[in-house]
């Protein structure tokens, strides 16, 4: 029997072993995409309790709570964060088979060397050390970044955002991390909902032009497109959570977008004809600036009402969607195609059933660059082992893994970094056990090429970070002294 959580966790063969601990441990990071706040890494925020730092925006342990019994006061509500933090000590326990039990004891480990597992019994020696760290040691918010060897990090921004932290930071000679923004219209997109011409008015302000028809909006958008890439963006994100392509006219784009200010009722086909133009037209930007498109499919968001109303959206009450995208997807990106003016892509889809699906459409839109269309990674509800795994065999059964750009963490919290360490052993396990099946030769040296590619330098490669202006990244070679945190 294995010892709980060793250096040789999730690593099931001695293949696995040497491509973990000879070439992906040391690897350094490049998180391109999360939703950490600037504000806090250019403040350097140092946090005072680990229930601040730890449970203060993760719905991930906000939905295990509440299926552990915990009531909202303990979860979202007015609760001391000691209290809140003993009742995450009594749900830990319960949660075998949940990468959330791994997650908690990873993140114990590698930032605060505690090795004790989390319950009742040890919670209060842990509150007690894991406080202390943080309020007198090393793990403030750069200092985690720094921990953990993240060369970039992509947040994710509103198109009408200043990016003041962005530039902050840009400029901060002390901090050698290039945090760079994403662009995240949803303001732009979401026409059906009553903060649309506010929204509009927020971007005339930004873009110091008035916007009085749809032309006016769109190159409203491309200003700030322009401002984004000056800052070093390099990525868009969208989020596609129902249909999202109709074919229509411009005339008619036009009509809708002037309804739409003037608050008038839009419907459902009008909706989803806006979108679809939208997005074809953002979609020619960031191929113009040579950025990654980022679609995230397949979320059901806010289903407890009665919840959203108490806590509001993004608290823990979001789950799959089940609707079908085959020919939307494959109609969007190819009308971009047809135009030459289809951007590098990553799609990411919530349903697993969809998998296959997926990522054999991806692979109908490749060209010269190497994975330019991408299978992403395993999403959100899908970012644990078994849901790893299928993205990854699915990728190799019907594209090419070796071209992977990767793990990012889509978190709120610093202490998530773990997260890459987690996927790097699953990686490493699969192909392991493909190597011992006789099913790949123990060529090492190219083993461990495709492990380091996967984990760094794919995902650089593909955004092309060597040439945002500001802080370089470094030669990995030479950059791999540092191990994961404490171990």
């Amino acid at each position: 029997m294995n010892s709980f959580m060793n250096q040789d966790f999730l690593l099931e063969t001695e293949t696995a072993k040497r491509l973990f601990h000879d070439y992906a441990k040391d690897m350094p990071i490049i998180d391109y995409h999360c939703h950490l706040s600037a504000k806090e890494i250019a403040e350097n925020k140092r946090f005072f309790t680990i229930t601040e730092v730890w449970l203060g925006d993760d719905h991930y342990k906000w939905r295990a709570l509440r299926a552990n019994g915990v009531s909202e006061e303990y979860v979202t509500g007015e609760k001391s964060v000691k209290d809140k933090f003993l009742k995450w000590a009594e749900t830990v326990p319960n949660l075998i088979g949940n990468p959330l039990y791994h997650w908690t004891h990873l993140e114990l480990q590698r930032c605060f060397g505690i090795n004790e597992v989390l319950t009742p019994e040890t919670a209060e020696f842990i509150w007690e050390t894991c406080n202390k760290e943080l309020q007198t040691g090393d793990l403030t918010a750069k200092e985690i970044i720094n921990q953990f060897k993240v060369k970039a990090l992509c947040t994710t921004d509103d198109p009408v955002d200043s990016l003041f932290y962005h530039k902050q930071l840009k400029e901060d000679p002390t901090f050698s991390v290039k945090v760079l923004p994403t662009f995240r219209p949803d303001g732009a997109l979401n026409i059906e909902k009553n903060s649309f011409s506010d929204w509009v008015k927020e971007l005339e302000l930004v873009s110091n032009r008035n916007i009085a028809t749809y032309q006016d909006f769109k190159k409203a958008l491309e200003d700030r497109v322009n401002y984004f890439h000056d800052v070093g963006c390099r990525l868009s994100d969208h989020g596609l959570d129902s249909s999202f392509y109709r074919t229509s006219h411009e005339s008619d784009i036009e009509t809708i977008f002037n309804k739409a200010l003037a608050n008038e009722i839009i419907n459902e086909e009008e909706v989803v004809q806006y979108k679809s133009a939208l997005m074809v037209y953002l979609g020619q930007l960031y191929a113009k600036k040579g950025w990654a498109m980022q679609l995230h499919i397949g979320g059901l968001r806010n289903a407890n009402t009665k919840m959203i109303k108490k806590v509001g959206p993004n608290t823990g009450f979001d789950s799959i969607a089940d609707f079908t995208y085959a020919q939307d997807l494959a109609n969007l990106l190819n009308e971009l195609e047809i135009n030459d003016c289809l951007p590098k892509t990553i799609l990411y889809c919530l349903n697993p059933r969809d998998n296959y699906m997926v990522a054999t459409l991806a692979g109908n839109f490749q060209s010269e660059v190497p994975g330019k269309i991408q299978f992403g990674t395993a999403w959100w509800f899908n970012d644990q082992r078994d849901g790893m795994e299928d993205q990854i065999k699915t990728l190799a059964n019907v594209g090419v893994l070796s071209n992977f750009v990767g793990m990012l963490t889509d978190s709120r919290s610093l202490l998530s970094y773990t997260r890459h360490e987690y996927f790097r052993r699953i990686l490493c396990n699969v192909i392991g056990k493909w190597v011992e099946n006789g099913e790949y030769p123990a060529d090492f040296e190219q083993l461990g090429k495709i492990v380091k590619d996967i984990s760094y330098s794919n995902i650089e490669n593909y955004l092309g970070f060597d040439q945002v202006e500001g802080k370089e990244l470094g030669h990995v070679e030479n950059d791999i002294s540092v191990v994961w945190g404490r171990q």
